[in-house]
Parts: structure tokens; sequence; C-alpha cells
């Protein structure tokens, strides 16, 4: 597995135990479909949650939430808009939202945790 799949992996474990013990209930992790993957699906009240997660060892390439662009964005809420399809049990009722977690530092465990809520659609 390549240094970057491993930071990636470990970021995606720190974002889960934030929202987990920020109050939110996780349906689902590295979620697919033929659009792509949702790294993770979680409940916040009467909301269903797409979280994208990013982690970067350092700021020298770009913030981590630079590496969501406008098209990165819509396809966030289509695959929110298909996990939805794909699990009508947990989304009845529910809203869509699409959060991001960027993470920034050489060790996920102690890197600099940023969570952007609501993000739109571009």
């Amino acid at each position: 597995m390549a240094v970057k799949d491993v930071l990636g992996r470990a970021g995606e474990d720190r974002a889960a135990r934030y929202l987990t013990a920020s109050g939110y209930e996780l349906l689902g992790r590295n979620w697919r479909c033929r659009e792509g993957e949702i790294d993770i699906v979680a409940r916040e009240g009467d909301q269903i949650v797409v979280v994208e997660v990013k982690a970067r060892r350092s700021e020298a390439f770009g913030h981590p939430f630079e590496a969501i662009d406008a098209r990165k964005r819509r396809r966030l809420w289509r695959l929110g808009l298909a996990w939805i399809a794909a699990h009508p049990e947990h989304a009845r009722g529910r809203r869509l939202r699409v959060d991001a977690i960027g993470l920034t530092g050489a060790a996920p465990d102690s890197a600099r945790l940023e969570h952007l809520r609501d993000v739109e659609p571009a």
C-alpha cells in the first residue's frame, strides 16, 4: 500500500472517531457505486451526512479543502443521492448534507482537524 493510501486510511479512521465523539452515528465507510466512493456516511439528527476526508502531511501543495473543487462537490452530492436510493430505510424523512474533514500534519492522530459543514454542490 502506498504511503499516500496509508495516510488517507489513517485520516479516515481519525475522522470517523471524531464524528462518533461529536454525536454522529456512522452508517457506512468507503461505500462504492459506479459513480465513485463515499469516505463516510453518517447521521446527525434528521440529516444524512456524506463526509469527504482529505489528509495532507503539510499545506505545501495547498489546503486539504482545495482538493474539493466544484466538480468534486457535484459528484459528492450525486453519490449522496445514490446512497439514499440504495438505503431508503436510513434516509426516510431525512435531508442530505455534504461535509468535509481536512487533516493537516505528519501523523493523522496529531494532525490539525478541520470540519467544514454543509458544502454546497456548486
